[in-house]
């Protein structure tokens, strides 16, 4: 039950690449017309289709975690870690994570249009109309919030430690619920196989084998030095001391 041994999960996490692009092309879009007479309003209109309105729905019902927008993996075959991993991804605090998006797109959007003209010459709709620009720029704001949506329930699903898994329903969410409460789309094509994480065992000590001793040979060993000593030392003690008496007698 390890939430990272999913590939698509780790997949999602790409959109974090995928969304400084996605804005990029949305400024380059908003340089092909000038600003109309109300450029604050048709901001603020470009930003509640493309941003809140998605946002709402989005509310109600979280984007698939299993789904890349054009490709999903169909609920028939999921795996019940899948099934899981579907009940823990939409919290109340990832949903207001990923709606703190919405206003964050709402000061990028200001911000681009605000300067747009700098990119003028290189957009691919200069000379167009704005209200081309605009129409064009509301579907890639839905796209860069679907994105952060998907980047903040993966984020959070791959933090999801293994005993909090364990612990969902068994058998995780229903089809039936899944269909009604995600928001499941793109052609169910995909069927990833499970990574093979290498699982840490814990570090065991190292076995040093001592090194051979002869402590009980050792007193022998000293023991019979020590007697072949005295055995060699007691003649030479005694020759000395019949020396000595033998001089003493001829002094006397």
């Amino acid at each position: 039950m390890n939430p990272r041994s999913e590939p698509l999960l780790w997949i999602q996490l790409l959109g974090l690449a995928a969304l400084p692009a996605e804005l990029l092309l949305a400024f380059l879009l908003l340089a092909g017309a000038d600003p109309g007479p109300l450029p604050g309003l048709e901001r603020v209109l470009c930003w509640s289709l493309g941003a809140l309105l998605p946002a709402v729905l989005f509310w109600r019902q979280p984007p698939d975690v299993w789904s890349l927008l054009v490709v999903q993996i169909p609920l028939q075959g999921r795996r019940e870690l899948q099934r899981r991993l579907s009940a823990l991804q939409a919290p109340l605090a990832v949903k207001l994570v990923g709606a703190a998006g919405t206003a964050l797109l709402l000061a990028l959007v200001w911000l681009m249009d605000d300067r747009a003209g700098l990119a003028m010459a290189v957009s691919p709709l200069a000379g167009s109309s704005r209200l081309v620009t605009l129409l064009l720029t509301i579907p890639l704001l839905a796209v860069c919030l679907w994105q952060w949506q998907q980047l903040c329930q993966s984020a959070w699903l791959l933090s999801r430690p293994k005993a909090v898994v364990a612990g969902a329903a068994p058998g995780g969410l229903s089809l039936e619920a899944t269909a009604r409460e995600r928001l499941c789309l793109g052609l169910p094509l995909l069927l990833p196989e499970p990574l093979l994480l290498a699982e840490l065992l814990p570090a065991q000590p190292l076995a040093i084998p001592a090194p051979a001793t002869s402590s009980s040979s050792s007193p022998t060993t000293t023991s019979i030095t020590a007697s072949e000593v005295d055995s060699a030392i007691a003649p030479e003690q005694n020759a000395e001391e019949e020396q000595g008496s033998a001089l003493d007698d001829q002094v006397s």
